[in-house]
């Protein structure tokens, strides 16, 4: 299963649930970015694919991201769908200060078998 996604403006910050924006606001602000791009990411999964429920994203579970300054590449991500995880690529852009997305690029691999949570740090 393979299925590609691309946006180039995402919600407005504004759109954000104002508990998500105060506790983000919180984080130092790499931090901000990784958990802003991970919420991202699991709102457009859910809303592009009616067949995903994503809960959870964990960016570094094949491979460590690649930071910027504002963005973070993750090329060995994983997602929880149903309680089933997935194995997930993306790219993700955000403003100066970490709370708009400007771009995010994603794209869903395959299913991740049971087996192997235990050893990428994946759990149900």
């Amino acid at each position: 299963m393979m299925a590609i996604a691309s946006l180039t403006l995402a919600f407005p910050a504004s759109a954000m649930d104002n508990a998500l924006r105060a506790g983000l606001m919180k984080l130092d602000p790499q931090t901000r970015l990784e958990q802003r791009c991970d919420a991202e990411i699991l709102d457009r999964i859910t809303h592009d694919d009616s067949k995903f429920k994503a809960d959870r994203v964990v960016a570094y579970a094949f491979a460590t991201p690649e930071m910027s300054a504002d963005a973070i590449r993750s090329p060995g991500a994983a997602f929880r769908s149903k309680g089933q995880w997935y194995r997930l690529k993306f790219k993700c852009q955000t403003g100066p200060d970490h709370m708009e997305v400007l771009q995010l690029r994603y794209r869903i691999g395959d299913e991740i078998p049971e087996a192997d949570w235990a050893k990428y740090n994946l759990y149900d």
